[in-house]
Formats: structure tokens, sequence, C-alpha cells
């Protein structure tokens, strides 16, 4: 694995983003009590959602290659996977309704995630990736980071006593903690976006060249 150390105002902002989380939890005061955890709730579900057309409208995985396509269409069921965790597969909306179909819900969602990793096509994009493209290091640590402290309050392990000083808060910081994860997720996503979209756009150049050079 490659990375790509530079670091820029979306990395610096996602930092800060995180820093403030940890100062606002660990700080004794009322103040995150006054936040609604249930509207950052849907807000991040809503960030997830979008994704989904993003990077198909971004990407046209139909134009791409066969690896490639593959690729972006994995990455759109990973963010319709997310966004159906992000609201419980729908319980959050409709509680009443017995789990089992919830359950059900799930099953099908994750699954093309699961499943499309048999394709000969995905793996090696995937390990193409893995070896010969850079990593944003920033938007990597980001993330990881964010996770394991969402995870570390959610289940009270590992260094959950450093993260929140009020039991009161744990949800909302939990979300708080949650969302530089999901923008840092976002913005390695759009990272190799942008890889993918300068390389068809120069193998589409050299196609025309060549195209050109045959009918002169």
């Amino acid at each position: 694995m490659k990375f790509d150390f530079r670091f820029n105002i979306v990395a610096l902002i996602l930092f800060s983003l995180l820093l403030i989380t940890a100062f606002l939890a660990i700080a004794k005061g009322p103040l995150l009590l006054t936040w609604n955890v249930h509207l950052i709730e849907d807000i991040q579900a809503l960030v997830l959602l979008a994704c989904v057309p993003f990077t198909w409208f971004y990407m046209k995985p139909q134009t791409l290659t066969e690896q490639k396509k593959w690729f972006w269409m994995w990455a759109i069921a990973w963010w319709f996977m997310f966004f159906g965790r992000s609201i419980s597969w729908g319980r959050d909306f409709f509680p009443e309704v017995p789990h089992i179909y919830y359950r059900v819900i799930s099953v099908f969602v994750i699954a093309p995630v699961v499943l499309m990793l048999f394709s000969s096509h995905l793996r090696a994009e995937i390990e193409y990736k893995f070896h010969q493209v850079k990593f944003p290091f920033w938007y990597l640590l980001i993330a990881i980071l964010s996770l394991f402290f969402a995870d570390s309050v959610e289940h009270h392990r590992f260094i959950y006593t450093w993260l929140f000083s009020d039991a009161m808060n744990q949800d909302i910081v939990e979300e708080l903690y949650e969302t530089p994860f999901i923008f840092a997720l976002f913005f390695m996503a759009f990272y190799f976006m942008k890889k993918d979209r300068v390389k068809v756009a120069g193998l589409e150049q050299l196609s025309n060249q060549a195209k050109s050079s045959s009918y002169s």
C-alpha cells in the first residue's frame, strides 16, 4: 500500500472537527445536552444516501472498463449499506414493525457488498488500487480515529473514559465522533474518483489520437 501524505484544507477541517468534538465531549457543561441527536443522525443518513447518486453520476459506471465499473458499483453498494445501517434498516422510522423484517432487509442490503466480491473484475481492481494507487493518508487516519472513538464510546471499551465525561452525553458524543468518519470516507472515495476520471480521460484522449492518426 502506498500513501499520499499531502495535507490540505479539507483534512485540516476534519481534524479540527474531531478535536472540537473531543473538547466538547470531555469538557463538563450543559452544551451538548441541548443538541438533538436525532437531527444529527438524520443529517448523516442524508449525506450517506446522497453519496449513492453522486457516485453514479460522477463516475458513470456504464462508461468505464469492466474492472472499474464493478469497483464503483461496489462502492455504491457500500454507500447504500452505510445508509441502511445508519437508519437501522428502517427501524428508526417504523419501530413498531417486528424486528424480523428489518433483519431480512439488512440481509438484502448487505448481500450485494459481499456477493460482488466473487467477481474477478472487482477483485482485480481492488488489488490494483491496493498495490498501485496511493491512498490519501490523512483522510484514512481521520476515518480510523473517528470510527475508533465512536466505537469506544458506544460500547464502553478501550479508551472510552478519555473520550467523554458525562454519561448523559453518550449518544450525542457518539454521533459527533461518527461525523468526521463519514466525511473522511467520502473525501477518500472522491480522491479515488478523481484519479479514475483522469485515467479514463487520458485513455479516451489516446484512443482519439490513435483514430485520428489512422484516418490521416
